[in-house]
């Protein structure tokens, strides 16, 4: 359910386009898209974090106790992250909104965009903290040498 931010911004992109709400959905659009390119760069990512392991992984873990727990760590971290990507990868199309009105319509998938954010800000969190992790098992197989 949209909040009186998400309206006002609804009536703002409708101002700025003078009422064309054709205009106005088209930019609620393009920050999907932005949102779906994102993802796939997270998904990317987290995809060769798990393939590097398959490589190095097993040498890497022998080298020590610190390398083995900054590996898993990292790994579950990315795993997680990669979860909560995939289970985001809804699909709701904004032919789908219809709130009655333009504005009002508007206002519920900028609500929608909102959440689907605050789900991508939540991934970075995770795939931040795993790869920060994961490197710093790296870095103690490189000084055990």
């Amino acid at each position: 359910m949209p909040d009186a931010a998400q309206h006002a911004e609804a009536q703002r992109l409708l101002d700025l386009h003078k009422g064309d709400a054709a205009r106005t959905y088209d930019v609620v659009r393009q920050q999907f898209m932005v949102l779906q390119q994102r993802s796939q760069l997270l998904l990317t990512l987290a995809t060769i974090t798990l393939t590097i392991t398959g490589f190095s992984g097993p040498k890497m873990a022998e080298s020590g106790a610190i390398a083995r727990w900054g590996m898993a760590i990292g790994l579950a971290l990315v795993l997680g992250a990669l979860i909560l990507l995939l289970s985001g990868l809804r699909v709701k199309w904004l032919s789908q909104f219809d709130a009655g009105s333009p504005e009002a319509t508007l206002a519920e998938a900028i609500a929608y965009r909102d959440r689907k954010t605050a789900h991508f800000q939540a991934e970075i969190a995770l795939l931040a903290a795993g790869i920060s992790s994961y490197v710093a098992a790296v870095v103690a197989y490189l000084l055990k040498g």
